[in-house]
Parts: structure tokens; C-alpha cells; sequence
């Protein structure tokens, strides 16, 4: 029974993760400039063309759909072409994997950079990542990939966040945001955690608040959850180079195709 549930979660998986068609009105991002402006520890959010991404671009209501953790030459592997593996990121099918900038290549990108990480924490946060490259999505439970099936299902928006969340607990099995939020975690660095506020202590301050900071689980983050971190930079590769708009070269004519 083990064996028929674990060859349709495979065949489930994969069909879950081929590419579908999509219509993009804007040009994706350049992956040399997106190369460059990469420093280890970033966050890296993909908008997917997967139907495993529709969904979840669905549940979550974001742009992204996908999120892998930059590591740089750290692990000293390289792919086929000779470029280095410098993602580590977390696949319904292969699991906790090793992949090239060439990866997202012909997708939208952006780049959420931890801000004020010491060089210490960043090392950690690496080793942690890392030491979980060949863990495993738990494709036994079907259940876990039958939610994408629908890519639009009608879930009311209150609960579609924990259906993300769904599934075993299996510590081995990862998605790709659960992945990077155990991560940073693990260094106590915060991505969107649960904020307390409260009177501070008796006779220091009458009309003082502190603010305690409370772990959120990590099945409940999703790629979107980094853009909207107030302790995570947006960096736009475009700007790094020294953009000038005055140097842009404008059509005459306007483009009546939107």
C-alpha cells in the first residue's frame, strides 16, 4: 500500500510541477544582473509558472510562489555547465536540493536581503540550510499535494494559509518557504513573528510598552511572507548598476499593445 501511495504522489507531484503557460506583459529578470547582485543569506522569491504555483499564488493572494535560500559557493559543487549550485531550495519531487541561478532563469524574481546580519549568524544560517539538502518531500501523503489539484479552489481567504500548512509534521519533509523559515529561525533572526505588547515592568515607566517577539510555527509561512518582512531589504538588481532613467531609449510612437 506504501509502495501504490508513494508512485501516485510521485506521478502527482510531477505533474503538479510542470510548467503552464503564462502571459507576462513585463520582461523576467536577467540572471547575470541577478547573479551579481546576490550576497549569501538572501531570500530569493520566484513567481512559478508551475500548477503547483497558480495555487499557490491563489492561497496566499502574492505575486510569489516559491522562495530558495542563497548560499553562494559555500557547499563548492557546480552543475554540468561548471556554474556553481549556490540555491538551496526545497522541490515537491527532489526535495531539498542544490540548483543554479539558471534555475529561475525566464522567471520574475526578487531579492529579500536580512538586514544587519553578522557574519556569525550568516555562516549558521548556511550550515543550517545546507546539513538539510537531501531531505525529502513525503509524496506517501497524497493528501499533502492533492490540495494543488484546484488551482483556484473555493477556500475562504481566513483559512488559506493553513491549508498550506497542511500535512504530516514529517521534520524531513519540506515546502520551500517552511524550509527558509527554519533557517533563519534557527538564528533567531525574525521573518514575520507574532508581536506581544505590554505594559513595561512596574515603577520603570507608567505609560511605557515593551514588545515581545513570539515564534510563529514555521508550516504557516508562505514565499510572500519575506516581501512583507520589515526585517528583510528589497533589492532590485536594475538599481545596483547605476540606473539613469535619462539614458533609457523611448520609442516615438506609443505602444497600443498595452
Amino acid at each position: 500500500m506504501r509502495r501504490i501511495a508513494e508512485r501516485l504522489g510521485t506521478r502527482l507531484g510531477t505533474w503538479l510541477t510542470r510548467p503552464a503557460h503564462v502571459h507576462d506583459t513585463s520582461p523576467p529578470t536577467d540572471p547575470a544582473l541577478l547573479a551579481a547582485a546576490l550576497r549569501p543569506g538572501d531570500v530569493l522569491l520566484v513567481e512559478g509558472h508551475s500548477r503547483i504555483s497558480v495555487a499557490i499564488k491563489y492561497l496566499t493572494q502574492s505575486t510569489w510562489s516559491h522562495a530558495a535560500l542563497f548560499v553562494g559557493e559555500a557547499v563548492g559543487r557546480a552543475a554540468p555547465d561548471g556554474s556553481p549550485l549556490c540555491f538551496v531550495e526545497a522541490d515537491v519531487v527532489d526535495g531539498v536540493r542544490l540548483v543554479g541561478v539558471s534555475e529561475y532563469a525566464g522567471l520574475h524574481c526578487r531579492i529579500c536581503r536580512p538586514v544587519g546580519l553578522s557574519e556569525v549568524d550568516r555562516c549558521r544560517l548556511i550550515e543550517h540550510a545546507c546539513a538539510r539538502i537531501g531531505h525529502r518531500y513525503d509524496l506517501r501523503n497524497v493528501l499533502d499535494l492533492a490540495r494543488y489539484l484546484v488551482p483556484t479552489p473555493p477556500v475562504p481567504q481566513r483559512w488559506r494559509r493553513r491549508m498550506l500548512a497542511f500535512g504530516s509534521g514529517d521534520p524531513t519533509r519540506a515546502i520551500c518557504s517552511t524550509l527558509v523559515a527554519q533557517c533563519f529561525q534557527a538564528i533567531r533572526y525574525p521573518v514575520l513573528p507574532h508581536i506581544e505588547r505590554r505594559a513595561a515592568a512596574p515603577g520603570t515607566c507608567p505609560e511605557c510598552v515593551e514588545e515581545i517577539l513570539r515564534v510563529r510555527h514555521h508550516s504557516l509561512f508562505v514565499p510572500r511572507d519575506f516581501d512583507v518582512s520589515p526585517y528583510f531589504e528589497v533589492i532590485k538588481p536594475t538599481l545596483l548598476g547605476g540606473f539613469d532613467y535619462r539614458r533609457l531609449a523611448w520609442a516615438t510612437a506609443p505602444d497600443t499593445d498595452g
